[in-house]
């Protein structure tokens, strides 16, 4: 009884203490009592405080009057068969990228389905970018552990997010095979505790790493690598270097049978250079129109390419991506896909109304929203569908093939009002045969170099 009074007494003297010795700025007794005020106990005040205590924020926010199910016609749609799921992982850049290329795949040859091994390309990117990170810190050893860049690497060393060159990288690279040469795995299908046991081995790979010279740090790396490959292929299995596929047509005819490699597998049923054929825009009004960015380190091979993109106005975007669908081309597209998602499958602003439940104004455009970290592109997808207005000629909605399994959202897609597309849609990954001459142009241009850190960049999940 003694020792708890002792301790009260303390914590009263710290509290007084804490009072007296506020600097200006700081809370002190007259301010608290100034911003109490703010809560006066009225009948609305207790009323929103008692719903808050037993019910989430969305449930109360939700527009009653927003309910409807939107119309789910639209006046121009790709070709796709099937819905994909990434399951626990975040594999939504690659699960997009091979989609873009299946539906192109089904519609050549005649397929009456398909689908391309994730788990294939997942094994060469994590292997890939275990050996960027250890090559990033050989490069950046002589540079203090403080340092910015070298903070960076070892908060980022690995994970199965990412973005649209670790795609046209790793596909050119290794090429690609059906899912049934690799199928999934319970690793590949729930990515966490696989991620923070290479995270935890390659940070402390890089401790090593930065106390090697040149030559002995490259023959190290090729044995931390070889463990690294040991581990994958424990958890995701040996990928297949030669393998035996059947072709059928629509009416379940054979139509051939041959023995692959990836890389055959790929030219015969793709063909087409991703690295060369494609161009990345960005719709972030926080940054220059007109101008080319590069993000250091933003790339999944060391080898390969830093992501590069152009920033455009939202609607030369929206014209490139109405020319594509009209021709029967899917994207790749990246959003901020949580924001007023109800669960339906229909992203719209008017879905919750936020500042009638807590009588405020939330007035942030996209630009603000961007330089305070209240929104980034979190999520990719396939865009499929734009619904045009055939009097106005204006674009009303549009849809994207998600990967999160046929039973969510619009039977496994994403609907997106107008005006939801304009705020929360960043980048999309266009086919250059779809781009005007003038935005070409602009890629002639010297890139600017952004920092790995740029909140912007984060990879999409």
């Amino acid at each position: 009884m003694k020792k708890l009074l002792f301790c009260a007494a303390l914590l009263i003297a710290g509290a007084v203490s804490v009072t007296a010795q506020t600097k200006d700025g700081g809370i002190d007794d007259k301010m608290l009592l100034q911003i109490r005020q703010g809560y006066k106990g009225s009948a609305e005040q207790k009323a929103i405080k008692n719903a808050l205590a037993s019910n989430s924020i969305n449930k109360l926010a939700l527009n009653s009057e927003n309910l409807a199910m939107i119309d789910t016609h639209f006046s121009d749609r790709v070709k796709t068969k099937g819905i994909t799921d990434q399951k626990s992982s975040g594999r939504c850049w690659l699960f997009t990228g091979l989609n873009v290329l299946r539906a192109k795949m089904i519609e050549k040859h005649n397929l009456p389905s398909f689908e391309f091994s994730q788990n294939y390309n997942s094994f060469y990117d994590l292997l890939e970018k275990s050996n960027l990170f250890l090559q990033a810190i050989i490069d950046t050893r002589d540079l203090e552990l403080t340092d910015r860049k070298v903070d960076w690497l070892l908060k980022n060393p690995i994970g199965d997010g990412g973005q649209f060159t670790g795609v046209s990288n790793l596909i050119m690279k290794y090429g690609v095979v059906p899912k049934a040469a690799m199928p999934e795995t319970f690793q590949s299908e729930n990515t966490g505790q696989m991620s923070n046991i290479l995270r935890q081995k390659l940070r402390e790979y890089a401790l090593e790493l930065r106390g090697l010279s040149q030559s002995k740090a490259g023959a190290r790396k090729v044995e931390m690598l070889t463990e690294i490959h040991r581990i994958l292929v424990e958890c995701l299995g040996v990928p297949p270097t030669e393998f035996e596929w059947t072709r059928y047509d629509k009416d379940g005819k054979v139509v051939s049978h041959k023995k692959y490699t990836p890389k055959s597998f790929y030219e015969e049923f793709i063909g087409e250079d991703l690295e060369g054929n494609y161009i990345m825009v960005m719709n972030d009004p926080s940054r220059e129109y007109g101008k080319v960015y590069e993000i250091e380190y933003d790339r999944h091979v060391y080898d390969g390419e830093n992501w590069v993109y152009l920033n455009l106005p939202i609607e030369r975007i929206k014209e490139m991506a109405i020319a594509s669908i009209k021709d029967n081309t899917a994207m790749y597209f990246s959003c901020d896909v949580g924001k007023f998602s109800t669960g339906n499958g229909v992203l719209d602003i008017n879905n919750f109304d936020y500042e009638s439940l807590f009588r405020t104004s939330l007035p942030m455009d996209k630009k603000q929203r961007i330089q305070t970290y209240t929104s980034l592109s979190s999520h990719a997808m396939t865009l499929i569908a734009v619904d045009i207005d055939p009097e106005s000629g204006k674009t009303k909605k549009w849809m994207v093939e998600n990967s999160w399994g046929a039973a969510s959202g619009y039977q496994g897609n994403m609907i997106m009002t107008d005006e939801w597309f304009n705020e929360y849609m960043f980048r999309l990954v266009v086919e250059k045969k779809y781009v005007p001459e003038d935005i070409m142009k602009m890629f002639d241009q010297k890139p600017i170099m952004l920092p790995s850190w740029d909140p912007m960049f984060a990879p999409e999940e």
